[in-house]
């Protein structure tokens, strides 16, 4: 299934693209994928990463985390994706996805962790 998105990623990357971005094997990205620690959707029929959640080392080390969270709470990845574009002028950037890379990370922490309550 394709995920369209509303508001969501403007990029996107394949997972050679990811790889080549974070200088880490293909390899090790599949298995980062299958650890859950990377957001991955249909785009277009080809498996890809929207470029946000990689653009920092702040939103890649958070990334996992997020996700974690929002699993807990019973989000399924293309649910998980929604809820990161959810537009919100309250956070820098203007969603939970671009303001993970910045300062607003604890912000988008402490509002995932709401969604288990």
């Amino acid at each position: 299934m394709d995920e369209q998105i509303s508001g969501g990623p403007t990029e996107w990357l394949t997972l050679p693209d990811v790889a080549e971005r974070l200088d880490l094997s293909i390899s090790k990205v599949n298995q980062m994928v299958k650890d859950g620690l990377l957001l991955v959707v249909r785009h277009d029929g080809v498996r890809r990463v929207p470029a946000d959640l990689i653009a920092t080392e702040t939103a890649l080390r958070h990334l996992p985390g997020i996700l974690n969270v929002l699993r807990d709470a019973g989000y399924n990845d293309e649910e998980a994706l929604e809820w990161l574009y959810i537009p919100d002028d309250s956070l820098a950037g203007g969603c939970a996805a671009v303001a993970l890379g910045g300062p607003n990370t604890t912000e988008v922490k402490r509002r995932a962790q709401a969604l288990g309550f």
